[in-house]
Parts: structure tokens; sequence; C-alpha cells
């Protein structure tokens, strides 16, 4: 087992199993060497273990002696994580380890995102299968692939494959509460060929950069009022159309559809005597954007600069308005507010990443919602704008939310072993964010469930970081609902 080099967190065995997860890059999709790994640590201990057909890692824990006819507990968490890293950082998330800092109380991935979300989950959960002094009912460890790049390891999981009649996710970043809910959602494509002509005599190249912002979770951060790079892009690029005859030759933003994103790029030609005029109209798009971010998104960067002419083609004008058009109009970031959950999202989407290269456009946006209909809705109104602008869409991966249920006997065993521990009442909550507790339940209905987690900051952006003391809370909690559940589930 790796280790971390800072001696002073703990526990210990949760820590240690966290550097394990820092060593061993798990990108989604490339999940198999950490599952290996782990495979190889479960046959050590003699743990039962098991992969299906999917690569969902699965481990098993006798009961605690006297336990055996409790009903079983399923640990559940994600293998993968959001790869993501500031520009000119240079690191692969295919080979490189990340390297966290400890810095007043947290542990933070300065540069890079940091896996907290869910390699604390996971910790925790392989912590519980090690430390032989728990008492616990029979134990199964949930580990599933995929979960950042569209749930496919909890979508496509067995029905039956789950012994357990409880559940336990330990997916999300709020200290102190219980979760009892999620949204739902799915990805809306979409794409549109582009025809390209050769520039007129006389434009010179320039590229176009957004960049400084803080980005953050899709769901979760949404409704903070940070800055899109790819829509402020898009909002500068249809200025510099209207008022300098700019033509556009390439689109990037974004790299991962959960993400806000944090920055974004454009290749474009302006008649040689526009040129001039550019320093100016970016002044003043940065003087209007400014004070929308203050106080949230403080590092906003703007830049033009120059580029070689390598005979480039640009788009169409007719191809390019109904482009930017058809993203710059879109919607993004927070449709409603919850009735039923003051200061939660019901619905939203993101537009997280973009690209033109060559003839094709390319965008994916991410919508969610805590009602399904709600994200169909949405979905089906990205679909039709983008019909109106020559674009083809359509909804990927669909999932459902997770149903709040008040009456659950979980949540009440768990609440008394918070209040025991820690003199004060759990929050409830419900999350705008996809869980995987919603698919879990379409294969596994009978599974009682509900979610906690510890205080993680800036999920899924570089910087993301954890509160230490909140893990050690969150083993303390975990401990005392499983002992709850030996004795009385």
């Amino acid at each position: 087992m790796t280790a971390l080099p800072f001696p002073s967190l703990e526990p210990r065995l949760v820590w240690d199993h966290f550097a394990t997860l820092c060593a061993i890059p798990r990108q989604s999709k490339q999940e198999a060497a950490l599952r290996e790994h782990l495979r190889a640590w479960a046959r050590r201990l003699e743990l039962e273990n098991e992969v299906d057909a999917i690569g969902n890692l699965l481990l098993r824990k006798p009961a605690s002696p006297g336990c055996e006819d409790r009903p079983g507990v399923v640990l559940q968490g994600h293998l993968d994580m959001v790869c993501q890293q500031n520009a000119g950082t240079g690191h692969d998330f295919a080979r490189d380890p990340i390297r966290p800092v400890l810095r007043d109380g947290w542990l933070i991935a300065e540069h890079t995102t940091l896996g907290a979300d869910n390699g604390i989950g996971v910790a925790l959960a392989l912590a519980a299968l090690e430390d032989n002094t728990l008492v616990q009912p029979p134990l199964e460890v949930l580990l599933t692939v995929d979960e950042e790049a569209g749930m496919g390891g909890a979508r496509r999981l067995r029905p039956g494959t789950l012994r357990g009649r409880y559940l336990i996710n330990l997916d999300t970043e709020e200290w102190g509460e219980f979760y009892l809910g999620c949204a739902g959602g799915m990805d809306v494509e979409a794409s549109r060929a582009c025809a390209r002509e050769p520039l007129p005599a006389g434009y010179a190249i320039w590229r176009l950069a957004v960049s400084g912002l803080v980005g953050g979770h899709s769901g979760i951060d949404i409704q903070r009022g940070r800055g899109n790079a790819i829509k402020l892009l898009l909002e500068g690029l249809r200025e510099l159309a209207a008022r300098l005859d700019a033509r556009l030759i390439a689109l990037e933003g974004g790299s991962a559809r959960n993400a806000i994103p944090r920055e974004a790029f454009a290749q474009f030609a302006l008649p040689a005597a526009a040129g001039e005029r550019l320093p100016a109209l970016l002044d003043e798009l940065l003087a209007k954007w400014r004070p929308l971010l203050a106080g949230i998104d403080e590092g906003l960067v703007l830049s033009g600069l120059p580029m070689a002419s390598h005979n480039e083609l640009a788009l169409a004008p007719a191809d390019q308005d109904s482009v930017l058009d058809f993203l710059d109009r879109a919607a993004n970031g927070v449709a409603r507010m919850s009735d039923d959950f003051p200061g939660v999202v019901e619905t939203s989407d993101n537009l997280g990443v973009v690209k033109l290269e060559g003839e094709i456009c390319r965008a994916v946006f991410m919508v969610r919602s805590l009602r399904d209909a709600e994200a169909v809705k949405l979905a089906d109104r990205l679909i039709a704008d983008a019909a109106k602008h020559a674009f083809q869409a359509k909804k990927v991966g669909p999932y459902p939310g997770w149903t709040p249920k008040p009456a659950s006997r979980l949540l009440a065993l768990a609440e008394r072993a918070y209040a025991r521990e820690f003199g004060q009442p759990a929050r409830l909550q419900v999350i705008h964010a996809g869980l995987e507790c919603g698919l879990l339940a379409a294969s596994h209905p009978a599974l009682d469930m509900l979610s906690f987690g510890p205080d993680i900051r800036g999920a899924h952006a570089p910087g993301e970081r954890v509160e230490t003391d909140s893990v050690a809370r969150c083993w303390t909690l975990l401990k005392a609902v499983l002992k709850e559940l030996a004795r009385d589930g």
C-alpha cells in the first residue's frame, strides 16, 4: 500500500488507501490497473472478490461474529475520476500520479483534479473491509467504473448482483448532510457540417483565448454564477464578427461535459486594418464581464494574439452565423430552482465541450434535473433549437434520478448514529448531481439507500481539495452506522 507523505493524517487506514488511488491513474474507461491492484489486495486479505462483465469490482467481507443474521450492507463508490488540469501543467493522466499537498487542513491538488471525488469514498469503503475491529453486518463493496463519463458501470449492473438490503453511497461532498435523492439527466450531443471558403485578400489570422476561470462541477456548482469559458468566447466572437468582420476558422473549449469550462480558444481572421481596433474591443468585453463575475471568478483573462498565416479556410458567412447564433443563445446554467428543496437547483444544463475542426462543429451539453420529465423537456428544447440552426442533435445516456424516501429505515438508524456521535442532528438534502443511486435502484429496487461524504471543494476542476478533518468524521460516522445496522438493522 502506498503512503501519502503526511504522517499526521488520520485515520491512517483511510489515507493509505487514498494514497494508492493517487498513485495509480484511473481516468474513466481506464480503471483496469487500479481494479487489478485492488483484487490482488483483496486476495491477500482473503476477501471474496469478482469483476462483472462491465468491469465493476465487487468485494465481500463476512459479518462480525454474532451479526451473521443481520441484513447485508453495500458500500458503494466509483473507481474513476475527472481528469482536468491547468494549461501548461503537462500532467499525463494515463501515466502520472496525482501529487497532493497539505495546506491549512485541506489536501489539495494545485494544478490538476485531486480525485477526492470519489477516491475518498472508495478509500473509506476499502478501510471498512480491512479493519477487523469493526462491528458490522455482512458487507459488500461495489466499486463501479465509468461513472464520470456516463455511469456505464452502474447503468449495466446486472439485477441480483447485490445481496444487501441497505446501500450507503459515499459520493457526496458536504459533511453533515445525509442525501436522500439526486438529479437524473442525460447528454445532448449536437453536430453540424460547415462549408469553408478561402479568406478574402488582406485578412490576418488571430487567436482569441478565454482563460483563468475557476470552473467546477456542472451540477453542484452550476448555481454559483461562475463563468463558462465557452459561452464568454462565443459572445466575444459574435461581437468581433458584427463589429470587425471576423471570420471564424477554429473553435475549441472545455474537455468534460460534466465540468464548467475554464478555458476556450478560437482562431479567426480580421481585415488588416481591423486588427488595430481589436485591443479596445477586448477591453470593452472585459469591462462588461468582470462586474458580472466579481467575487466569483476574479481570474478571468481575455487575450487576442496575432498568428502566422497559413492559407486558412474560414467558415462560409452563413454557416458562421448559424454556428455562433446557436451556441451563444443555447440554454446554459440554472433553468429552475426547486420548489420542494429551498436553495437547491431543480433543472440545469452545462455547455461543457465545443470543437470546430475541419468541416464539423460538435457540442455537448449535460442536462440535469430532480424531475426526470423536466430533464427530457430541456433536452428536447436544446434539440429543437439545434435543428433550427442545421445542427443534428440527440439525447445520449439518460439516467434516472433518485427519488427521496424520508421514511427510510436506513436513514432513521443513520440519524441516530450521527446524533449520538456528534451531538446534533444531520441535515437532510438532495443533490443537483448524478449519483449512481438512481441507476442502482432501477436494477435493485428493494435497496434502502442514503449517501454521505466529507467536505470536498472544486470537484471536477484543478485545485480540487478535501478537508482532512471531515474525512476523519466520515470514518467515525461510517463505523457508527455499520454498528447500528449490526444491532438493529
